[in-house]
């Protein structure tokens, strides 16, 4: 099979992640620009995957939190600009959901992880492009990639949590 290539569709994909604040209540940010290219034959069989996220467009509804998650406190955006992740997965024919499994980079730090992916599958838009969509999970320990600043409650609860939950709705588009 010819392999084709994809780049994200930054206006038809959204790049999420939750975290629990006094443990009582999930806090969702995301990354408003992000690119991603993919190498892929039709059937997304084989697929190889390159993805990295501005961490200076982290976005949470309080510009006070996005400036704290911008400083050497947590992603130190001026010193490490990009998170990124590269992945591959070779899949078994008309299988719809798989582990993508890849490294991720924050703040310097490179580590294993699994995406878990469901492939929506493809379609043509009015204009003629091909696009596939996909929707992806992961969590990692924010701790593993040196985002270690903690505070405590009165009652000794944390206020922000270890386990990060990632999220992303991703539209490809076929490139010509």
């Amino acid at each position: 099979m010819t392999n084709s290539n994809w780049v994200i569709d930054p206006s038809h994909s959204e790049v999420h992640f939750k975290i629990k604040h006094l443990v009582i209540s999930t806090v969702t940010g995301s990354f408003k620009e992000f690119s991603g290219t993919a190498t892929s034959d039709d059937s997304f069989e084989n697929l190889n995957v390159a993805f990295e996220a501005n961490v200076a467009s982290i976005e949470t509804n309080s510009e006070q939190r996005d400036n704290h998650l911008k400083s050497g406190d947590f992603f130190d955006a001026e010193n490490f600009p990009k998170i990124t992740f590269t992945g591959a997965k070779a899949l078994g024919s008309g299988q719809s959901e798989f582990d993508l499994k890849g490294e991720i980079t924050l703040k310097g730090v490179t580590k294993p992880i699994v995406f878990k992916v469901v492939f929506d599958g493809i379609a043509t838009d009015p204009y003629g492009q091909v696009k596939a969509g996909f929707e992806v999970t992961g969590k990692l320990n924010r701790h593993d990639f040196g985002l270690t600043w903690s505070a405590f409650t009165e009652a000794g609860g944390a206020v922000v949590s270890d386990e990060v939950k990632l999220i992303g709705n991703i539209q490809l588009i076929k490139q010509a």
